[in-house]
């Protein structure tokens, strides 16, 4: 049983080695070369060649397949991080530019003062609606230049005046604060009062005090610095008009006025010392024979 056995395993085995042996020969021939034998080979290795190969095919198929996604699963990370880091270097560049602008701004500012001017950066604020002011620091070393009461500019106008100085630091009272009091006209009609911050919790906003209720305003209409006093330079814009409310009584209209700078925004500023108050900001003139400063 055992001899017959192994005898029988040992046929199987000569039989599984020997039949790749016939398919490759049969399949080799040429066709006109066949005997039934080879004929009976081809057609019985057939089926198997066709189910091997398709299964072949589908392992192919699944593993191109999942080379593939994990592929694009790279690129995917690859191009998120990309885009990451273009997104941020975009957002520097903007930043970049706005401060160049900022700068450029201040600059021409500058030039169209043609006085003394020192510029400084902001470095603080209070938004305390009693104690508007904010902190600058000079730029350079001229901290005996800062006088207090000197005005204080920016590109979009006037942004108030120093209150105090201590080394190379200044704090600025401005326009908003209602203890700010500057006399202004409105250059449309000629119509001059005194502007005065409202220290409004919810926005920044100012009013003209004294305008008769004869002045010709409107909604619209852009206020300046007028010169008198000898404090600020004539022609700084200073805001424009929002409301008008004339009543039946009393000699005077009630004006409020949007300031003209954003305060909430504002970083650099120039400080006008005493050569550059002698001049007119807006315009490059001389003001009027009166109104010269010291």
């Amino acid at each position: 049983m055992n001899q017959f056995r192994r005898f029988r395993d040992a046929a199987i085995s000569v039989a599984l080695l020997a039949f790749p042996f016939f398919v490759l020969s049969a399949n080799l021939k040429d066709p006109s070369d066949t005997n039934v034998v080879d004929r009976l080979i081809l057609q019985g290795s057939a089926p198997i060649q066709y189910i091997a190969t398709e299964f072949a095919r589908s392992v192919s198929g699944v593993l191109e397949d999942y080379v593939f996604l994990v592929q694009v699963k790279h690129d995917n990370q690859r191009l998120h991080r990309e885009l990451g880091r273009l997104e941020e270097q975009n957002r520097q560049l903007r930043v970049q530019a706005r401060e160049n602008q900022r700068l450029r701004d201040l600059l021409q500012l500058r030039e169209r003062i043609g006085g003394e001017t020192v510029s400084a950066r902001i470095i603080g604020k209070d938004m305390l609606p009693t104690f508007r002011v904010i902190r600058v620091r000079l730029d350079r070393g001229e901290r005996d230049r800062v006088k207090r009461g000197m005005p204080v500019v920016s590109s979009e106008g006037l942004v108030g005046q120093i209150q105090r100085t201590f080394g190379r630091y200044s704090d600025v009272m401005l326009t908003v604060d209602p203890r700010s009091a500057i006399d202004v006209q409105v250059p449309r009609t000629g119509a001059r009062g005194v502007l005065r911050g409202t220290g409004d919790n919810d926005r920044y906003a100012c009013q003209i005090q004294y305008l008769q209720r004869t002045d010709e305003v409107r909604v619209g209409d852009e206020v300046y610095t007028s010169g008198l006093g000898q404090r600020f330079p004539a022609s700084i814009l200073v805001g424009t008009i929002t409301k008008v409310e004339r009543k039946d009584f009393g000699l005077y209209q009630q004006v409020r006025v949007s300031p003209a700078v954003g305060f909430s925004s504002l970083e650099e500023v120039l400080i006008l010392t005493q050569g550059s108050r002698r001049q007119s900001v807006l315009e490059g003139g001389d003001l009027d024979e009166g109104d010269e400063g010291p």
